[in-house]
């Protein structure tokens, strides 16, 4: 990586947590990481967050004191700037399915082999959202893309049409006077939102949706 990254490993289980930690020591050797075992050790190393640096957290919805999606809801409400990607040993469709609904970054099952793991955690870093599937679920096509443009804060519109000019998220981010690791996490949602996987995509929705107003606009003779 070309910065140093900080990562929360949100897991009860010791042995998959070192096997986490030697996988990502072993490809992020410059990544800064912090174990924590249940969800009052990890609201409290959330706490003790005050230089907001924190870029990721990998969470086991089953570590204790969790209560299943609602951790992860209430985590993402309160500290939307880190991306939350979940690791579970439950991988069914209707559990990424909920996991990608309700904000996290990406979704890992337990018995992902390590390469896979590693490109997963690369894409979140870059902003993009990872499944096992390669694609997003959840996304109802039943929503509109206008729909998808309309649930975008105000901030998050502005970084989509930074994003539609070429820029990178260090220069975004420096434009809004915010920290990298949170434009990554809007770009997340932003993805999310616009059930899309990338910033290329992202675009692409914008342009059509403008093509698409621009079509039905008013003609001057």
């Amino acid at each position: 990586m070309s910065c140093i990254e900080k990562i929360i490993i949100a897991d009860d289980h010791p042995l998959f947590r070192q096997a986490l930690i030697t996988m990502l020591k072993g490809h992020f050797n410059q990544a800064v990481l912090i174990e924590a075992e249940t969800i009052a050790q990890l609201d409290a190393e959330l706490e003790n967050n005050v230089s907001g640096d924190i870029d990721l957290i990998l969470l086991d919805l089953d570590i204790p004191g969790a209560q299943g999606f609602s951790t992860l809801i209430n985590l993402r409400a309160k500290h939307p700037e880190i991306g939350v990607v979940v690791i579970s040993g439950i991988d069914d469709p209707d559990t990424i399915n909920k996991a990608m609904h309700h904000g996290a970054a990406g979704f890992i099952p337990k018995s992902t082999p390590v390469a896979s793991m590693v490109e997963a955690i690369e894409r979140v870093f870059t902003g993009e959202l990872w499944t096992p599937s390669g694609g997003l679920n959840g996304q109802s096509s039943e929503i509109t893309q206008d729909e998808r443009i309309d649930s975008l804060t105000p901030q998050q519109h502005k970084i989509l049409l930074m994003f539609a000019d070429g820029m990178l998220n260090k220069q975004i981010a420096y434009d809004l006077g915010l920290a990298e690791s949170t434009i990554k996490s809007h770009a997340s949602t932003i993805f999310l939102k616009l059930g899309v996987r990338n910033r290329t995509q992202a675009v692409i929705v914008l342009n059509e949706i403008m093509m698409a107003q621009n079509s039905f606009g008013p003609t001057v003779e």
